[in-house]
């Protein structure tokens, strides 16, 4: 609600710092990370992946060396035919997920934020539609109050408004570091990888693919707390007994709308660990 006085404008503010920063974490949940500013960051991890790519397959053979020498007991273990096409097929295995593990990776994220996109799709919520406001019988309250009596209230409005900006900062930027998170599983990609060819060593490329896919699934619990805090955003917080004083009546909202947020920030921030707990990775 428009209004000329300063301490309503303060606090529209500062919601409006936090509704462009909820629109913006919708606009991410939606985007890949070939199309996430222009494509130039992609680009730069295409190259450094396909660097790397050498690399990794010099590290699969290292790798698929130490499985053979750990894993036969003897130069007649690999003569066996068994034992022969079960080390062909890993390393052959291996060698396709060090040249197409980039595939194999946009595959999976693919599937995962298309699970995203339903979520977001049939929920109702997202873009204008989760915009918290000022009551308006609170910016009445407000307005309605002296110059002496409003001194409390630019206390409380400045508090207020200063947790509710530095809580819109910390949501964003840890959606924008899962995204961080994605270029850098990207770029380092190759060398994980290649310790499938070695069975010692598998296990690190079982965690790097299901550490990836939880960085991928966190968008989806990021956008289960976006929609919860959504609903709740719907009931504004009570404007409390209308014979309270001003001061009353805007400390109970920004309380309770603090706290409100402080929800979402603390479910946005966990996401990882409620990722591992939910798939046990």
């Amino acid at each position: 609600m428009e209004s000329d006085n300063w301490i309503v404008q303060n606090l529209n503010n500062a919601l409006e710092t936090w509704n462009s920063k909820l629109s913006e974490i919708w606009q991410l949940l939606t985007q890949s990370p070939e199309t996430f500013k222009g494509g130039d960051i992609w680009s730069v991890m295409l190259t450094i992946h396909d660097a790397l790519k050498g690399i990794g397959y010099g590290l699969l053979v290292l790798f698929f060396a130490i499985s053979v020498v750990k894993t036969c007991s003897s130069y007649l273990d690999v003569k066996k035919p068994e034992h022969a096409v079960k080390l062909f097929i890993r390393f052959a295995l291996a060698k396709g997920a060090v040249g197409y593990g980039l595939e194999l990776m946009m595959a999976l994220f693919s599937v995962i934020q298309g699970m995203v996109s339903t979520i977001m799709q049939n929920s109702g919520f997202g873009g204008d539609s989760d915009v918290i406001e000022l009551p308006a019988e609170m910016v009445e309250k407000i307005e309605s109050v002296g110059l002496l009596d409003s001194i409390p209230l630019w206390i409380v409005t400045l508090l207020g408004s200063l947790f509710i900006t530095v809580l819109s900062f910390i949501m964003i930027l840890t959606v924008y570091g899962r995204m961080f998170k994605l270029y850098m599983y990207t770029a380092i990609a190759p060398i994980p990888i290649a310790t499938f060819a070695g069975e010692p060593t598998q296990n690190i490329g079982k965690n790097f693919v299901r550490s990836y896919a939880g960085v991928c699934m966190e968008g989806a619990i990021i956008a289960l707390a976006c929609i919860i805090f959504s609903v709740f955003a719907a009931s504004p917080p009570a404007i409390a007994d209308s014979s309270l004083s001003a001061v009353n009546i805007v400390w109970n909202y920004v309380a309770e709308l603090i706290f409100n947020l402080l929800v979402l920030v603390g479910a946005i921030k966990a996401a990882d660990r409620i990722v591992k707990e939910i798939m046990g990775l």
